[in-house]
């Protein structure tokens, strides 16, 4: 399905939005899950937050994320939940609950951005993988936030490797970016990095 300009400039701001909350969240040694897409949940606590654009009002999420559980954003960034769980299908090896949560929600196209407490790093999963690793102690690592929304939509999911979820060494992805870590494909990825940031 090809989307519109105007379609991919929002996706574009909503991953920009979620990377730089998550970012914010991550400084503070706290933990967050949003999944942007349909998934399956049960409601936490009382909805009593109306529905709201999140690019609009980026600091209502970052209160709404800290609450136990996941935010769901629909596809135009939408805040429909938060904290609800997510049940579990699959096991996000050597990591928590939030992290098996999030891996089992990253299906079909949902985008899914995961903020780890423990070690402070942003972790963005699509198709059943994780594509791409932002740590959040890297000096000026909001800098480089576009330029990673914009090889997110780059890449998009076809060009994914065969990297297990549970790989998480640098060695195994590209550091294209300080604190940035991309993983698939190499040989692709380096061949669109040097045409595309050199």
């Amino acid at each position: 399905m090809k989307i519109t300009n105007s379609e991919e400039k929002k996706l574009k701001k909503i991953e920009e939005t979620l990377i730089q909350v998550g970012l914010r969240i991550a400084k503070r040694g706290e933990g967050a899950l949003f999944v942007v897409g349909d998934v399956k949940y049960k409601s936490l606590v009382k909805q009593s937050v109306p529905p709201f654009e999140i690019t609009r009002n980026p600091k209502l999420l970052e209160s709404l994320a800290l609450m136990d559980g996941a935010v769901i954003l629909d596809k135009n960034g939408i805040m429909k939940a938060y904290g609800v769980m997510i049940k579990s299908t699959r096991t996000f090896k050597n990591f928590g609950t939030r992290h098996s949560a999030g891996l089992s929600a990253a299906k079909g196209d949902n985008l899914v951005v995961l903020i780890s407490e423990e070690d402070k790093k942003i972790r963005i999963l699509k198709s059943g993988k994780m594509i791409m690793q932002i740590d959040a102690l890297q000096k000026n690592v909001e800098k480089s936030v576009p330029y990673a929304v914009e090889l997110l939509e780059s890449i998009g999911a076809g060009t994914i490797g065969t990297i297990g979820t549970s790989l998480l060494l640098p060695a195994l992805g590209i550091a294209f970016l300080p604190g940035i870590i991309v993983f698939g494909s190499a040989y692709y990825l380096g061949k669109m990095l040097t045409k595309k940031w050199r």
